[in-house]
């Protein structure tokens, strides 16, 4: 049994629904998804989830995934994956090695996807610490043992801008300008936890020489971030905050001028299920709501960047999509109809903090690809992204 309550009181309800009504538009806001793993996309089961995605949505679909530049042969494992896209020479000279990259990027495009580009993680020629390098985690074991040498800041700034530069300029020249200007570009993932292993002001300095480099290529790219966790927790908060200060008025790193570039604003927000004795899950839908309510009322606090679109790069029932229910038991809403309903009833509220806020709701990915392909328990029709429609 699975709910979000131990005990439902009996009522009579008396629901009265005005149709002609109307609130507003409804943007498809869930029309994005991610993973952990790249390397599953040009596999047989990822170019089959990632052909039906599609056709369920009347709008292009955004796919967020993990590890688009880390160093490695291209070997899927749990959160884990690697394109190899830079290395160097014994001299120190980079090497710019596209194709892994490529085919990843080619599967969206050619089923009308675009990329919600995440700018990492750190090559291992670039790491300030880069041993070890690929962790070995598997499920049930400590969360931060795959916090290794991919999560490092790099060991020069200027090369990483580099780098930046050289995908973009090769995505325009592969994809074209007006297909690569409608994708949004973001660095790094959840920088206020272990994914960075640096400071707060070395992100900050991260994101200067990324947004530079990046609209050096192209100036009309779209291009924010930080993606940080969800801001219900005080330290999130405080990381999200001193972000959108930098970005307002600080002193851009690159330039010295003040401020730096962004076009949207993302942050994180995940629920957190518990299993009550042996059989019933409470979901603690508020748990993944107050993140995105703060998230909005901050983002609502910064007049000159409110109208700035906001996209959740991750918004779930909880944070670990390689977690499987032998090991985290709470976990087993997976394998029912509960992790869709779940679902509509958030995104029904998603709309209605975005619009008691004020502020431009772009989209919220859902990680729900990772479990697909990666455990191959979870079927795609429990995430029709139409089927809401009717519920809202």
């Amino acid at each position: 049994m699975a709910c979000d309550q131990q005990s439902v009181p009996e009522a009579d309800l008396n629901i009265q629904i005005d149709l002609n009504k109307k609130v507003g538009s409804m943007t498809p806001v869930w029309a994005w998804f991610g993973y952990d793993e790249p390397n599953y996309t040009y596999m047989k089961d990822g170019k089959k989830l990632l052909s039906e995605i599609p056709e369920l949505s009347p709008v292009p679909v955004y796919v967020r995934a993990h590890n688009l530049l880390t160093t490695g042969d291209g070997t899927p494992a749990l959160k884990w994956g690697s394109t190899n896209a830079y290395t160097e020479d014994d001299q120190g000279n980079p090497i710019y090695n596209w194709s892994i990259a490529d085919s990843i990027f080619d599967i969206y495009i050619e089923r009308g996807m675009r990329p919600l580009v995440e700018v990492g993680f750190m090559p291992e020629a670039l790491s300030s610490k880069p041993q070890p390098y690929q962790h070995k985690w598997k499920p049930g074991a400590a969360y931060g043992d795959i916090y290794t040498g991919w999560a490092y800041p790099p060991n020069d700034y200027e090369k990483w801008g580099e780098l930046v530069f050289q995908w973009v300029t090769h995505c325009v020249d592969r994809y074209g300008k007006e297909e690569v200007e409608k994708w949004y570009w973001e660095p790094w993932n959840e920088p206020n936890i272990g994914y960075w292993q640096g400071t707060t002001e070395e992100y900050i300095k991260l994101y200067d020489y990324s947004v530079e480099a990046a609209k050096r290529a192209l100036p009309t790219i779209i291009f924010g971030g930080p993606h940080s966790t969800g801001p219900s927790w005080d330290e999130a908060e405080k990381f999200l905050r001193t972000f959108l200060d930098h970005v307002e008025s600080g002193t851009n790193y690159v330039t010295g001028e003040t401020g730096s570039p962004i076009d949207f604003i993302g942050f994180h927000a995940k629920g957190r299920p518990t299993l009550q004795g042996d059989s019933i899950i409470l979901m603690n839908l508020g748990t993944q709501l107050r993140d995105i309510s703060n998230g909005f009322e901050i983002v609502a606090s910064y007049p000159a960047l409110k109208e700035l679109p906001i996209v959740i790069g991750e918004s779930d029932p909880e944070g670990c999509a390689a977690c499987s229910m032998s090991d985290y038991p709470a976990n087993a809403y997976r394998n029912g109809t509960l992790y869709s309903s779940y679902t509509a009833a958030a995104f029904a509220r998603k709309y209605k903090l975005a619009d008691h806020f004020g502020i431009n709701f772009k989209g919220a990915v859902t990680w729900v690809l990772s479990l697909k392909i990666s455990h191959g328990t979870m079927v795609i029709v429990t995430w029709p992204p139409m089927a809401w429609i009717n519920l809202f």
